[in-house]
């Protein structure tokens, strides 16, 4: 590597994964020393969803072990952190400040500077973290696909962004807790719903394909998600449950439907602006079909894709660290006494 190089100590305590990474590298090539996740799935999933209360207290209780435990394993000691990072928003309040405060308190500590991050830009340059092209970040049409956010990003470099298209209700992820909710399958829905869509037929049901041939790059889910409580209610009128065997070609045909629409328009806006890359991040980006189809899409028109591996798709400390290392080279730190935003937009870094 050539100099400079910085070493970053992230956490990431957004939602209900309490993860925390470090960092060594610079503009164009960077190392992962360590990262490490505490997962709450298991602690959530009996209510069907995240409980903020829960998570936030669990957070209290994981980060300082796991902060040790990622110290240990990265071989370093707190002395030789050039920067301390985490997320500041959007996510959680409660959840975010476990994360935000115990960062800025090892800053004020070692007097090293803090680095406070969007959790969306994280995902937005999470494909360029195992890179190996040597040129860093590369100017690319981004789909970032999650449980909160969908939108479509034309990168031009680090922090210029101009955003394309987005959701106008449900992200994709959302619609897909929802409507495995609406099918009585277990949360997180969205791994439940591509697991019986294996043996499913995706042509069974004619499900909805929103704003296909609006003149805009924008996604709704929410008229898909009426279209499978409609369909299950004609299927069973008694109850309007889904049967066993009828799972399958629902999660199938539902799956398809929001892959097609996520595919069409993140390739329309590609072909429009030339573009030579796509990357893909965010949650939903780990779901298998998704990735397939868009890497029939982009072979077929020259495209290069890029999709970081599944553990960094999902929430994790090491695309907070990756952010906060591009700072960091910038000498863009954060003040102390900058406060969490649970609604914090990415669209303030976005240049229009």
């Amino acid at each position: 590597m050539s100099d400079p190089i910085k070493t970053v100590l992230a956490i990431e305590s957004s939602c209900d994964e309490t993860a925390v990474a470090v960092l060594r590298g610079n503009a164009t090539e960077v190392e992962i020393l360590c990262s490490e996740i505490s997962s709450q799935i298991e602690i959530h999933r009996e209510y069907g969803g995240v409980v903020p209360e829960l998570a936030s207290r669990n957070h209290s209780l994981t980060l300082r072990p796991l902060v040790e435990q990622a110290l240990k394993n990265a071989g370093i000691t707190l002395a030789e952190i050039d920067c301390f990072s985490a997320t500041a928003g959007p996510g959680l309040a409660s959840s975010l400040l476990v994360g935000h405060t115990a960062a800025k308190a090892m800053s004020a500590a070692t007097g090293k500077p803090f680095v406070s991050v969007n959790h969306m830009e994280g995902h937005l340059l999470s494909a360029f973290i195992e890179s190996k092209s040597g040129r860093g970040i590369e100017p690319n049409i981004a789909l970032v696909v999650s449980g909160g956010h969908t939108m479509i990003l034309d990168t031009q470099e680090f922090g210029k962004y101009e955003l394309v298209g987005k959701t106008l209700d449900d992200a994709a992820g959302e619609a897909f807790d929802k409507v495995a909710k609406m099918l009585q399958l277990p949360y997180p829905g969205g791994p439940e719903i591509e697991k019986m869509a294996l043996t499913g037929d995706p042509k069974a049901y004619a499900f909805p394909r929103s704003m296909m041939k609006k003149p805009h790059y924008n996604f709704s889910f929410s008229g898909l998600k009426t279209a499978v409580l409609y369909t299950l209610s004609e299927l069973n009128t008694e109850d309007g449950k889904a049967s066993a065997e009828q799972l399958p070609d629902l999660c199938a045909s539902f799956q398809e439907a929001v892959i097609d629409v996520l595919a069409v328009k993140t390739l329309k806006v590609a072909l429009a602006k030339k573009a030579k890359i796509i990357t893909l991040s965010g949650g939903v980006s780990c779901n298998s079909a998704l990735r397939q189809r868009f890497q029939t899409d982009c072979d077929k028109h020259g495209i290069q894709l890029m999709v970081s591996s599944p553990v960094l798709s999902t929430d994790n400390a090491a695309m907070i660290g990756y952010v906060a290392l591009q700072k960091c080279l910038r000498s863009e730190f954060s003040d102390l006494s900058e406060d969490v935003n649970p609604n914090l937009p990415l669209n303030t870094l976005v240049l229009r």
